[in-house]
């Protein structure tokens, strides 16, 4: 059918009206089936190769491919595997209408799909590790805690079995509060303090006492009539404990809650009738504010415009007076326009011919004088141009005399200073001694130098040797390597996701092809309807 035979625009172009046949994209292999109507082939590929498993963009078939074929039944050609290519019978019409793009639509829907629920696959390994890292981590972490927290309840009940003093007791309570920072170690705590074979222990060597030992002990103690008080109002504190989780218990009825959840929602939608009055009171205020205001702006302008109306009128009347006199002055004009007229009517035709001589000879004084005038402006600037270049010269003239000058002077003091040649020779060997024992300094200092840079060397080299001996250099190089691998591998990701998004953008495509749809309906209607 002809939509077996609809390219996707993700593997290839769709053929021209011409039809640009592809050699050997005729039709399918010799030993395998047209695939069914379901299927698209790809456009651009020749159905001999993209049939088979292994080849690139090849689309796994069932039916014969299952089989067991062999190599007498598919001889190699020279074509290859794929049989002997054969050109196409003609060339073929493919419709690029609604049903191909949905097609499209949802085999890019599909690939989304299966992309979306890979990376929900990934974040749900991630969250079970994290997870069992959690929980493996968190039992031991409050385990150790606890033991922190019962080695130092240890220390105290020794200190007060010793008789130790009260300050030293809460100092070392003090201690060990701050340490119980999450609440579900203080109860973990508290719990196996209860639980604790030592507690039940010392409750049952208190209970065993007999009455007049246990009061001359508690009259000698003070830290053990502490720990009585303090146990009563333990007792105390979970007597109101218990009886305030029995108040919650004794709530109530549903009935009598539902009553008071009734009042309550009766209240709040009275509160809300009176928060929608106070609203519309406050919306017609301001409603009455706008309108005093544009009231106010109005009398405004007004006012205003009563205040410049005289202003205004003087400047209308002294407008008028001079339209008046413009109006007088033009029609001054045309009258007298209207003389020249009636004038020029009554000349005869030698007068005119006189006129016309006089203007011709005018006309060429004009050109004469305008062509005399245009020599003289050109003479006058060639010799403006001439006065700029004298100027330029007499300012490089007095230049070159004033450095003459310069020069001069200088000559005379040095030849002041070359007429005594005894004290130049002098003068030349005290330069060539200072000269020779700067040398010698800095020949000196250059061997030092050379040696001070030959240890250097030596310590670098013994200091880079024990460096790529170290294990630590070694594993940070191997780090460093590491890790500018997986940027690189990050980069290409990102360029990978990058070119995927801007593949899978068919945002523009859809409008498109909606856009045509619609004008393909439109002409169909309009066709419909003239018929």
């Amino acid at each position: 059918s002809m939509a077996s035979q609809r390219p996707p625009s993700s593997i290839g172009r769709p053929l021209s009206r011409s039809g640009s046949v592809v050699p050997g994209a005729g039709r399918p292999t010799t030993a395998v089936r047209p695939p069914p109507t379901a299927i698209r082939v790809a456009t651009g590929m020749v159905p001999g190769t993209s049939g088979h498993p292994g080849m690139r963009g090849g689309m796994p078939t069932t039916g014969v491919l299952s089989a067991q074929i062999k190599v007498t039944d598919r001889p190699v050609t020279q074509q290859g595997l794929s049989g002997m290519k054969t050109g196409m019978k003609g060339p073929q019409r493919q419709i690029l209408d609604k049903s191909y793009y949905l097609g499209l639509l949802r085999s890019k829907i599909n690939e989304l799909t299966t992309e979306t629920s890979k990376l929900h696959k990934e974040i749900d390994n991630y969250k079970q590790e994290n997870s069992l890292k959690k929980a493996g981590t968190h039992p031991i972490d409050v385990l150790l805690n606890c033991l922190n927290i019962l080695c130092l309840c240890f220390q105290l009940v020794d200190k007060l079995n010793t008789n130790t003093e009260m300050e030293e007791m809460i100092n070392d309570y003090n201690i060990v509060i701050p340490t119980m920072t999450d609440h579900r170690s203080i109860h973990t705590c508290e719990a196996l303090y209860k639980c604790s074979p030592l507690n039940r222990c010392m409750n049952y060597l208190l209970t065993s006492l007999p009455p007049p030992s246990s009061v001359q002990e508690l009259a000698h103690s003070h830290i053990k009539q502490e720990v009585v008080r303090l146990h009563e109002t333990l007792s105390v504190l979970e007597a109101k404990r218990d009886a305030m989780e029995a108040e919650h218990k004794s709530l109530g009825s549903p009935q009598e809650e539902r009553e008071q959840l009734f009042r309550q929602v009766s209240v709040n939608e009275q509160q809300q009738r009176f928060i929608k009055l106070i609203s519309a009171a406050f919306i017609i205020c301001v409603w009455q504010k706008q309108k005093y205001k544009e009231l106010k702006r109005k009398e405004e302008e007004i006012d205003r415009y009563l205040e410049s109306f005289e202003e205004s009128r003087a400047q209308e009347q002294d407008k008028m007076t001079l339209s008046q006199e413009n109006i007088v002055s033009l029609l001054e004009h045309c009258s007298r326009n209207m003389l020249r007229l009636h004038q020029v009517d009554t000349v005869t035709a030698s007068e005119l011919r006189n006129m016309q001589e006089v203007l011709v000879s005018k006309e060429t004084e004009v050109v004469q004088s305008e062509s005399t005038a245009r020599g003289l402006t050109t003479e006058s600037q060639r010799l403006q141009q001439d006065l700029e270049k004298v100027q330029q010269l007499e300012g490089k003239i007095t230049g070159e005399l004033s450095t003459l000058q310069e020069r001069v002077s200088t000559m005379e003091s040095e030849l002041v200073t070359y007429r005594d040649l005894d004290a130049l020779r002098h003068t030349a060997e005290e330069k060539k001694k200072r000269l020779q024992e700067d040398r010698v300094s800095l020949t000196q200092r250059r061997d030092s130098f050379r040696q001070l840079l030959e240890e250097m060397n030596q310590k670098y080299e013994a200091l880079k040797t024990t460096l790529q001996e170290n294990e630590t250099h070694a594993q940070l190089a191997n780090l460093e390597r590491k890790w500018q691998h997986l940027e690189q591998n990050n980069f290409v990701m990102k360029e990978f996701i990058a070119s995927k998004s801007q593949e899978s953008d068919y945002a523009s495509v859809a409008t498109n092809v909606s856009q045509q749809v619609a004008e393909y309906n439109k002409t169909l209607i309009d066709f419909l309807q003239n018929k």
